[in-house]
């Protein structure tokens, strides 16, 4: 009798074992970008994943996953895009988040637009904020062009920061960015309004929050026929 009890329980312990090493391990999905419609939905995702990036979704490693993705967008460490203060307590809404890129000029499109190689190696549409040069053959397009290009050459390093006051990217996909030159100019955009290569541009009556600097130096350049208040305005 007991050798038949002794029997069953080996028997029992050795199908047990044997359930136990043959259960699969949890899969391991490996996710891209590209698996996520925009950048908040990936900056989640990459906060809920823990220390380490195992994804590999913020390739420049400054906390925010994603980069080049289609807005909505969140900055490091948001769990969400902050929909206001809804709650019954006064804790202020921070706002907007703030947007840090650096990266190399690859192609200058015009006056007031650049082509950026970002450190993450996406490549963006870049509009600078709070200026508005002429569109393509259009008196002084060129000139605007060519101004710029002497700001911001062709593999020129560039550090761009949004705008809290602004959207983060335009209809065109475009981020909209105050860039500063590294080694030269701090604010591009003012740059081109003292040299006389643009006029003021607010959208959806929004000034920008540098709109002050950018009207007196605008106002400098066309009392002093500086650049196209000498020939196209």
């Amino acid at each position: 009798m007991i050798k038949h009890i002794a029997r069953a329980l080996a028997l029992l312990v050795a199908l047990v074992g044997l359930a136990t090493f043959t259960q699969p391990a949890q899969a391991f999905y490996d996710r891209d970008c590209g698996d996520f419609a925009t950048q908040a939905a990936a900056q989640t995702f990459f906060n809920n994943a823990g220390p380490g990036d195992p994804h590999r979704l913020d390739a420049d490693g400054n906390g925010i996953a994603c980069e080049s993705n289609p807005c909505p967008c969140i900055g490091r460490g948001n769990p969400q895009p902050n929909p206001g203060n809804t709650g019954g307590n006064n804790t202020p809404n921070p706002g907007p988040a703030l947007y840090r890129e650096t990266g190399n000029v690859v192609k200058v499109i015009d006056g007031d637009t650049l082509k950026v190689r970002l450190k993450s190696g996406a490549l963006v549409s870049v509009r600078m904020l709070g200026i508005n040069t002429p569109e393509r053959g259009r008196c002084g397009a060129n000139d605007a062009t060519d101004n710029l290009r002497k700001l911001a050459p062709v593999r020129s390093t560039v550090d761009m920061v949004s705008d809290r006051s602004q959207a983060a990217k335009d209809r065109y996909g475009r981020l909209l960015r105050y860039v500063a030159k590294r080694g030269g100019y701090k604010d591009l955009s003012y740059r081109q309004a003292f040299n006389g290569y643009t006029k003021r541009y607010v959208f959806g009556g929004k000034p920008v929050a540098r709109d002050g600097q950018y009207v007196r130096a605008i106002t400098q350049a066309r009392n002093n026929d500086r650049g196209l208040w000498n020939s196209c305005w």
